[in-house]
């Protein structure tokens, strides 16, 4: 074999040894990424989640139209993961928390499951589900502060992450005062889930977001009011009952 030809057959064997490298590297860096958004969202290859969905206003089966592009957006998310959704109405959802990741969608309202979660796992957080008044309709309470809607121009939305039960995984809420802030809420977990996992890592995170202007803007314009983690998961003090004043003892008789 002369030189030329050595030369030739060892450039091709470097190029072929460092394609492979470079593969084979691409490959470990895209599975560590895929690990660490399996572990965020609680999910593994092959397993199964539930996503909770609410119903329409004024319906007893029926999911509101942005609802479901909410389901949608979390769904493919879901797939990513290479985990597969489990769809079922709220009041079919009769499982405990911590056997599997659960995606719970919509106000507590419209939605029973959400309404349990509120309850047992942020006591230190409220939402008005009373039709009367309307300007209270839906508003948020939570560290002391109310969050009312103002119907397509600021529409507040629950985003958190809770764990419960003995499986240790995950339930995700989306709990806004109106379909198109679940949405919103949806599609922020979707693009900023990244960030989320590397400031929290697999602890419990309730964040309040508002969207604005939903319509000129519909769900993408986002902005983070507050993390209310603390105030959400904390029994809130109850008010002290006035203490009752002890009966006067009658006087002696002759005195």
């Amino acid at each position: 074999m002369n030189e030329d030809l050595r030369n030739v057959v060892l450039g091709v064997l470097a190029t072929g040894v460092s394609a492979s490298l470079g593969w084979l590297a691409r490959t470990y860096l895209w599975r560590r990424k895929l690990r660490r958004k399996q572990a965020f969202f609680g999910l593994t290859d092959g397993s199964a989640c539930l996503l909770v969905v609410n119903r329409k206003a004024g319906s007893e089966r029926t999911v509101h139209n942005v609802d479901v592009s909410a389901l949608i957006e979390l769904s493919a998310l879901i797939k990513d993961c290479g985990a597969r959704p489990e769809i079922v109405q709220h009041d079919e959802a009769r499982q405990g928390l911590g056997d599997r990741a659960e995606f719970c969608v919509g106000g507590p309202y419209s939605n029973r499951r959400m309404a349990a979660h509120l309850s047992s796992l942020l006591p230190g957080l409220t939402m008005n589900a009373e039709q009367e008044p309307a300007a209270d309709r839906g508003m948020f309470t939570v560290g002391g502060e109310e969050y009312r809607l103002v119907n397509g121009a600021t529409e507040y939305v629950v985003l958190a992450r809770l764990t419960g039960g003995d499986g240790g995984r995950p339930v995700f809420l989306f709990c806004g005062q109106a379909a198109v802030s679940n949405q919103a809420a949806a599609r922020h977990l979707a693009r900023n889930h990244e960030k989320l996992a590397r400031k929290y890592g697999s602890g419990p995170f309730v964040l309040l977001l508002k969207v604005v202007n939903s319509d000129a803007y519909g769900p993408d314009v986002v902005e983070l009011v507050a993390d209310v983690t603390r105030a959400a998961r904390t029994e809130p003090p109850r008010s002290a009952e006035p203490a009752e004043t002890p009966a006067t003892a009658p006087e002696p008789a002759g005195s």
